[in-house]
């Protein structure tokens, strides 16, 4: 990668990790962000997306897989995944510089339409993966940010420039997994109905008899592809979502321990404290108060 254009990344974003959340309006799926200091682990359920590093480091994990990505690197995420991620490398004199841009399956699916999927691999890729950024990537990317100060240029060319980068995605080392992002009959697309279906019916019991159908596969086919994308299994992937929306509702007040955990779907407080535990390495009563006061 170009090391001036890698300086101009790190200029604009620079400049405009500063400004208000407005200024992004005309694009809302482009996030900034910025640290002086490494950061604590945050869980998140995390959309698909493409992540980018400018300067110092992240860390991401997907159950005990670990993804790390530096300056001149970019992450994508092709479905919904429950992940712990930190910022690993900043400080005052270098902060760590990151960008985000959602993939939208609707953007990507129009663009397929134009051009052709291409082959589509027997085997669903992974559902999140590193790479390094080439120089035509970056640039739209740096276009992008250019603009990001005249929001009426940016209403009318930032979807051109989305299209650019998606083209260079399709196209890139990762090309696969973003064309399976809009393809609706895909593994990937499959794998997704099931996946949100969990998102949104966390806390109830399910079979994966009915999850199989509701992705449109058999039984043993959906375990395979389910743990292919997500590495884990569908049972594993709804325990971290329940483990996650507890600590979520454990940083944000001081609610009773035992009902947070029926209310994520445990019937045994027991059990919530152990698995939360294991988890994150504290008890929910000693965790929450400690996410509270930091």
């Amino acid at each position: 990668m170009d090391p001036f254009l890698l300086t101009e990344l790190q200029r604009l974003m620079t400049r405009h990790g500063k400004l208000d959340a407005p200024a992004f309006q005309a694009l809302p799926g482009l996030t900034l962000l910025s640290a002086t200091a490494p950061t604590p682990p945050i869980a998140e359920v995390s959309e698909p997306v493409f992540a980018l590093v400018a300067r110092g480091a992240k860390r991401v994990c997907l159950g005990d897989r670990v993804f790390s990505y530096g300056a001149g690197q970019y992450l994508i995420v092709s479905v919904d995944l429950p992940l712990e991620a930190h910022v690993a490398e900043a400080s005052i004199e270098a902060p760590y510089l990151g960008l985000g841009i959602t993939l939208r399956a609707e953007a990507i699916a129009s663009l397929l339409l134009e051009v052709g999927s291409g082959p589509v691999p027997k085997s669903g890729p992974p559902g999140i993966a590193v790479s390094d950024l080439s120089d035509d990537l970056v640039e739209p990317v740096i276009r992008l940010l250019r603009l990001v100060d005249r929001p009426a240029d940016l209403s009318v060319l930032g979807a051109a420039i989305e299209r650019e980068i998606l083209w260079r995605l399709i196209n890139g080392p990762q090309g696969a997994m973003v064309r399976q992002i809009g393809l609706a009959d895909s593994r990937m697309a499959q794998i997704g109905r099931a996946i949100r279906w969990i998102r949104t019916h966390f806390a109830e019991a399910f079979r994966i008899e009915d999850l199989a159908r509701l992705a449109g596969m058999s039984v043993t086919s959906f375990h395979r592809h389910f743990q292919g994308v997500t590495s884990m299994t569908p049972i594993q992937y709804q325990k971290q979502i329940r483990l996650q929306t507890a600590r979520s509702r454990l940083m944000a007040s001081a609610e009773d321990v035992a009902a947070i955990g029926f209310a994520v779907g445990y019937d045994s407080p027991s059990q919530f404290s152990r698995e939360y535990r294991r988890q994150f390495g504290q008890a929910p009563g000693r965790d929450g108060k400690r996410l509270r006061r930091e």
